[in-house]
């Protein structure tokens, strides 16, 4: 069986380091916050380009609270509408609503299914106050035309970089810099994956750093001493410590998965199977490596008896899910097409080439 993502491999390679990690941490009788987790944000920030990194949680958690940071700031206030795109993981959307904010669902361009930008432009209202992009499977979004956008209309542009760590425009300026602000998810199986749940705040804005770090935090300014109606969304300084081991292999983690895809794309030769739009340049990381086919259920059926595990993201868009029920009616048909047709295959920055031939076979014998 070739793996959809064998999580063991990928960590393997840090065992020796993660275990000398976790010695000096489990002396250092320190286990909240602390040197390990202002270490990594200094280093995320430095890769990232951006002038500060607040460790969160988890990736939805990042999301809420740069939405509650600028409610604080007065740039925001319940009920304001934020464009979101409607094809992404319901996360992305769980923070908009979570921070008492309104999303305006966008259909998606169909060659790199992220947020359609002209479709942007006909969604604006007055109520509309941010555009929350998603940089969806490692592909950055037209960010020029979005910034366009948002500056002809006072308005925040939010990264959710989750599946985007690395990826870089053409000007070389990665994801985590490319909006006011930007929330990362470190879940196990991204690009920067933790061995558990955390996530991270990148911003060049420094009020805004300072809130969020004060509302991960109970909201307090100092001990005992709280500004805010905050929560308890910090991150785990071991996941901190992890991170910034794995974080100095990133390049070339995302460099073999850019090989992996590219061996996909010119081997891949099947009429029933669209290929997506993609650069193989640094503009996309390839967190996830997506197909489609109008006969996905089938084509998920063969390549498992061919000993290939793949996933389906995602198979029911966030408008059509029980819980946001209210927005069931929306005619969303891009997004709506793609959920029924996307199949992901394994990409890993440690598949061999074998590996990778062996499931451009399959798809090919389709």
């Amino acid at each position: 069986m070739i793996k959809f993502l064998d999580l063991h491999k990928v960590n393997q390679r840090f065992e020796t380091a993660f275990k000398q990690a976790f010695d000096a941490f489990l002396n250092s009788g320190s286990y909240v916050l602390g040197d390990a987790v202002s270490n990594f944000e200094h280093e995320f920030a430095t890769y990232c380009g951006t002038q500060h990194c607040v460790g969160i949680s988890n990736g939805l958690d990042a999301i809420k609270l740069i939405f509650e940071g600028y409610k604080v700031l007065g740039r925001l206030k319940e009920g304001d509408e934020v464009i979101v795109p409607a094809n992404t993981y319901i996360a992305s959307i769980l923070g908009v609503t979570q921070a008492g904010l309104t999303p305006v669902f966008v259909d998606p361009d169909l060659d790199t299914y992220n947020i359609d930008p002209e479709r942007i432009q006909q969604h604006i209202s007055k109520n509309t106050k941010a555009i929350l992009v998603v940089h969806l499977y490692g592909q950055l979004c037209e960010m020029k035309a979005i910034q366009r956008i948002a500056k002809a209309n006072d308005l925040l542009v939010v990264e959710d970089a989750a599946q985007a760590h690395g990826a870089e425009d053409d000007q070389g300026t990665k994801a985590g810099n490319l909006g006011d602000a930007a929330a990362f998810s470190f879940y196990p199986t991204k690009n920067l994956g933790a061995l558990g749940e955390a996530g991270a705040i990148t911003t060049n804005d420094h009020r805004l750093s300072e809130v969020v770090a004060k509302l991960r935090n109970y909201g307090t300014s100092s001990k005992y001493i709280n500004d805010h109606k905050g929560f308890n969304h910090r991150i785990d300084p071991i996941q901190a410590l992890f991170l910034s081991i794995k974080l100095k292999e990133l390049d070339a983690d995302n460099d073999r998965r850019r090989a992996v895809a590219r061996q996909y794309m010119n081997g891949i030769k099947n009429e029933r199977i669209s290929l997506p739009n993609y650069s193989v340049d640094k503009d996309h990381v390839f967190h996830l490596h997506v197909i489609r086919s109008e006969q996905r259920d089938a084509l998920q059926k063969h390549l498992e008896e061919n000993g290939i595990q793949t996933l389906i993201h995602y198979p029911i868009p966030p408008h059509q899910q029980q819980a946001y029920i209210e927005y069931r009616e929306l005619q969303l048909p891009i997004t709506e097409k793609i959920h029924q047709q996307v199949l992901s295959l394994p990409i890993s920055p440690i598949m061999e080439v074998k590996q990778v031939e062996d499931v451009i076979n399959a798809v090919n014998r389709f």
